[in-house]
């Protein structure tokens, strides 16, 4: 018998699909990444990788998740018991991410209502850094905690950990059905605001004019490999864990195309937006595109508070539009974080979902407030960079190894996704996720060590990233192992469970 929850509709999936992939990388650093690597030329590299990577993994991972009905430990440990522990890797690099990715989303909110009076003032990044996070420690060290922050920070937990009780249908995907469309509505009044802005086209034109020499770049091609990977939230458990809760009669082929092409138009939206503002500023300021263009942390909370200055009328309303779709997209991707580990506390420990969201997004809460403290933005720094390039991408290159290579599933899989799913895959999924994928995600990995080895990330002390860099990149992966020491429940394994027929 199923006891699974569901989702209530396949709209809801989808949209609780496409909202865990629009999150702030699409905002912050899909722009910058694009203009740095051949503007319009980029597309075609990143076209490439969306077909031959990132819509193979998520098909994978949404055939994955539907076939054996669990989270990802249990996924894995169903396939084999002996990779039980790459579910339980996945889930604790999903832990870490969600107690930083918490605070900026508080970061976000508290903007959104310093967008209405501009309270930053002209010195934007002065406002950020000293007035804002009160950033006045040297790296290591946390100093107090920070009001301004902790307070958001306390309203972002309450919101989502609120939303997550509920469960799959009253709560995750009821959530969805609100936020994103929202999120479309206010980021679209914002893009219909910056290309009617002088200076517009200047920014577009710095965006869209292709650079063909990059095309023959072999970096420009990593970049975006590595883009539509960290974009499409796959690599850690995510999509498997969305996947699990469809009915069995889901299509699964199809819902992976429009997750990722949605994911992809709203990136491009993105672009649009970003550069048309940049190039309003590079305008205003005298200066080349070239000189204003940023990403990250910068773009989000110094250059766009120093451009809501400039506009000709109604700053606070568009500040608050900005801000406000920052947060909206951080929740909801926030939401299918927790959700991962959430899932996986249930089917191990058999415990009821409230104390799965309260142990796991309490105990998730409770360190967060180490990046609410002074120091806090230099934690968050060096751990999203270290947990990103070696527990995300690492988890994912294993992944697609194991299932791929050592498990030799992927034509089990796709017989499974095809008896499903109106669009019928072909060889060209398993030579993608064999060969293609695999290769990419190596040279990502070599590509990264060689970087951080020769120059320390950030130039922070030493022992700082070994601690909270590598140290905690190791840490996840011994906790994966830990974790699937413990027997499962003698009926959660059992063969007759297994699957979907």
């Amino acid at each position: 018998m199923e006891n699974r929850p569901q989702w209530g509709t396949r709209t809801g999936f989808i949209l609780a699909a496409i909202g865990s992939a629009v999150g702030l990388g699409n905002i912050w650093r899909f722009p910058a990444v694009a203009y740095e690597n051949g503007g319009g030329a980029f597309f075609i590299p990143y076209l490439f990788a969306l077909i031959t990577a990132g819509i193979p993994l998520l098909i994978l991972e949404f055939t994955m998740g539907h076939k054996f009905r669990g989270s990802a430990p249990l996924t894995f440990a169903k396939m084999n018991k002996k990779t039980e522990w790459i579910g339980w890797w996945q889930l604790a690099i999903s832990f870490v991410i969600s107690t930083y990715y918490a605070v900026i989303v508080a970061w976000a909110l508290s903007y959104s209502f310093f967008s209405m009076k501009q309270s930053w003032g002209k010195e934007t990044e002065e406002f950020l850094f000293n007035d804002y996070l009160k950033l006045t420690v040297d790296a290591g060290q946390t100093g107090s905690i920070v009001p301004g922050v902790f307070i958001p920070l306390l309203i972002v937990w309450t919101i989502v950990l609120g939303i997550l009780i509920k469960g799959i249908k009253k709560g995750i995907e009821k959530a969805n059905r609100v936020f994103l469309p929202l999120l479309v509505i206010l980021f679209s009044i914002i893009v219909i605001r910056a290309v009617t802005l002088p200076g517009a086209m200047t920014g577009l034109n710095a965006f869209f004019e292709p650079n063909w020499d990059r095309i023959l770049d072999g970096s420009v091609w990593v970049a975006a490999y590595g883009q539509i990977f960290f974009s499409l939230s796959v690599g850690f458990a995510i999509m498997l864990t969305y996947a699990s809760y469809l009915p069995k009669k889901g299509d699964i082929t199809n819902n992976a195309f429009i997750t990722g092409f949605a994911n992809s138009s709203f990136e491009l939206l993105a672009g649009i937006g970003v550069f048309s503002v940049l190039g309003f500023m590079a305008v205003q300021q005298g200066v080349e595109v070239s000189d204003v263009v940023t990403g990250g942390v910068g773009l989000a909370f110094v250059v766009f508070p120093s451009i809501i200055n400039e506009l000709p009328a109604f700053n606070g309303f568009f500040g608050f539009l900005f801000f406000a779709s920052l947060f909206l997209a951080g929740i909801t991707s926030l939401m299918s974080i927790l959700e991962t580990y959430i899932a996986g506390i249930q089917d191990k420990f058999k415990v009821k979902r409230a104390t799965a969201v309260l142990l796991g997004g309490g105990l998730s809460a409770l360190i967060s407030i180490l990046y609410a403290t002074q120091g806090g933005l230099q934690f968050l720094d060096v751990v999203d960079a270290f947990i990103n390039n070696y527990g995300v991408v690492l988890a994912g290159l294993m992944e697609v190894v194991v299932v791929g290579w050592v498990l030799n599933s992927l034509n089990d899989f796709k017989d499974y996704a095809n008896r499903l799913s109106d669009i019928q895959l072909g060889s060209w999924w398993s030579i993608c996720l064999r060969y293609i994928t695999p290769w990419v995600l190596t040279f990502m990995m070599i590509k990264s060590v060689i970087k951080d080895v020769s120059d320390p990330y950030g130039g922070y002390p030493t022992d700082f990233i070994a601690t909270y860099g590598w140290g905690v990149a190791a840490i996840v992966l011994v906790v994966g192992f830990l974790l699937s020491t413990k027997k499962w429940d003698t009926n959660s394994l059992d063969i007759h469970n297994k699957e979907v027929s």
